[in-house]
């Protein structure tokens, strides 16, 4: 089922640049295939969110004048469908030479057509540049495990590779070595990741193997993340885990999945390579 939509899909293909309003530009890809691939089925084993920053947004305003904001989109995970990255991109270049009064009314455009498509709500908050503030973080929360001088061949995601102690311990890890590929194009998508759990201590040398195993792995980003959520829960048997990894951006977008056991939701702040 995955791969006929992608077959479908914009991404990897030429595609006409189109100035004016098409939310048929918006191409749905059900969660549900690539889930049951990692044994993830109704009720959901998880929760959180896929946060999207848009950095490339603009419109007219009445008068013909250009109006230029940044976004964020918060999709829940619980959302039947994720957004094909590419037609997200084309959907908002729509908007390039479209007449929009106010920016509430761009912003409830944007919130409806991204809800039809998720087929769940989607919250939408649109900001004027002069009214924008976006908090930097240099790094992921967290112990960071990169220096550690491991030894790995293994280049495909191995969830073997994780090794855990007797110690019950609460703590959170952070990697920027986290690479994948895009499942449809197969170029490489980049992220930093925090991992947040309580459980048998995981080896922090195995947990970077496993993260670096992901480099020649293709999936979308959400789907990344559930994975790795998956692997963690089944092989380390945490009580709580949280996963949240904030990918590059690309195309003005970056996409910033979190999963969680706890109904807790992250900081969107920026990272040094966003």
């Amino acid at each position: 089922m995955t791969n006929q939509y992608l077959l479908d899909a914009p991404l990897g293909k030429t595609s006409e640049y189109i100035s004016e309003y098409t939310p048929s530009l918006l191409f749905p890809i059900p969660r549900e295939g690539k889930r049951e691939e990692i044994s993830v089925f109704q009720p959901l084993p998880f929760k959180g969110v896929d946060i999207w920053n848009a950095f490339e947004i603009s419109c007219l305003n009445s008068k013909g004048k250009p109006q230029v904001y940044v976004a964020t989109f918060i999709v829940p995970c619980e959302s039947p469908c994720i957004f094909e990255s590419k037609s997200l991109k084309l959907y908002l270049n729509s908007f390039n030479q479209s007449i929009f009064d106010t920016k509430e009314s761009l912003q409830t455009t944007i919130e409806n057509d991204l809800s039809a498509t998720a087929e769940a709500p989607v919250q939408v908050t649109l900001w004027p540049l002069e009214q924008g503030q976006w908090i930097m973080a240099n790094r992921m929360d967290g112990t960071n495990i990169d220096h550690l001088d491991v030894e790995i061949h293994d280049y495909n995601v191995n969830p073997e590779l994780l090794v855990t102690s007797d110690e019950i311990v609460e703590e959170t890890l952070s990697s920027d070595l986290l690479k994948s590929n895009c499942l449809a194009t197969g170029q490489p998508d980049w992220a930093s990741i925090t991992i947040k759990y309580k459980g048998p201590q995981i080896c922090h040398s195995s947990l970077l193997k496993y993260i670096i195993s992901y480099r020649q792995h293709s999936e979308f980003h959400e789907q990344c993340v559930e994975r790795i959520f998956m692997d963690l829960r089944h092989h380390c048997q945490t009580e709580e885990l949280s996963v949240y990894a904030r990918y590059t951006r690309r195309g003005g977008i970056d996409l910033n999945p979190f999963r969680s056991t706890e109904a807790v939701y992250p900081t969107n702040h920026r990272h040094f390579r966003q």
